[in-house]
């Protein structure tokens, strides 16, 4: 079993120059075939940009680079579309989500408050972040519900894959916001999406307060708890991926 670590979109702060980052997607190998988190940018979204992505081009520097496509550094890796069985997905953000057109076979696995609040109306405007015609090819979409279980001492939904995987509900930066946790050989994976920023830098209390939500302290105390749990975000910055191909 490998994971694979993923940059599918790298965007970069315009107000704070060594903020430049990228979006983390893991392509996980699992007994249920490959399973990918988060998709980033699509192929379609480079030739005809979503407004709202197009709008995000103005507060960030993007250089819309359409070989950091999902699928394209998957077919690089020697698999076809249709060998990515399964795609989970922390939110439904144009930035995490508009790559599942390129994997049309492809189940699609969401917290059912998330998908809840990307049919539904908008409420905020990161809510207009969702963009329906991500989901015009009717993909086969499988819908969680929270039940009560725990991993570790978070609230937790078993996903349906092996090695072990949850999706772990932390509601905030969007209604249905999930992390996943990924069992390896060695250890776990905390991925936490957009309910963090890099683990690794020293980024303002306030700034993921306001973007990313309130759930930060609880990750950043529960890593420093556990050292044998590797945690990442959705937004690494560009250094995490230098050199970094897969982990067993």
């Amino acid at each position: 079993m490998s994971v694979y670590y993923l940059n599918t979109f790298t965007c970069n702060a315009r107000f704070f120059a060594d903020w430049k980052t990228g979006l983390l997607s893991l392509l996980v190998e699992t007994e249920q075939g490959l399973v990918l988190i988060d998709t980033g940018l699509g192929k379609a979204e480079y030739e005809n940009p979503s407004s709202f992505t197009q709008a995000f081009r103005v507060v960030a520097e993007m250089p819309f680079n359409a070989n950091e496509a999902a699928i394209t550094q998957i077919e690089k890796m020697g698999y076809k579309a249709e060998d990515v069985k399964h795609i989970l997905l922390t939110h439904m953000h144009f930035d995490h989500v508009s790559g599942i057109t390129d994997f049309p076979h492809a189940k699609i696995h969401i917290f059912r408050q998330e998908y809840d609040a990307f049919m539904g109306k908008r409420r905020s405007f990161f809510e207009l972040a969702y963009d329906k015609r991500y989901i015009a090819h009717k993909p086969d979409v499988q819908l969680y519900d929270d039940v009560g279980e725990k991993w570790f001492d978070f609230d937790a939904i078993r996903l349906p894959f092996s090695p072990e995987m949850w999706l772990i509900p932390l509601k905030g930066h969007s209604r249905g916001h999930c992390g996943v946790a990924i069992q390896k050989a060695d250890g776990w994976i905390l991925h936490c999406g957009d309910a963090a920023g890099d683990f690794r830098k020293d980024i303002p209390k306030w700034a993921i307060r306001l973007f990313l939500g309130p759930h930060e302290p609880r990750l950043r105390a529960f890593g420093e708890a556990h050292p044998e749990i590797m945690l990442t975000a959705s937004h690494m910055f560009l250094d995490f991926f230098e050199g970094k191909s897969n982990d067993q």
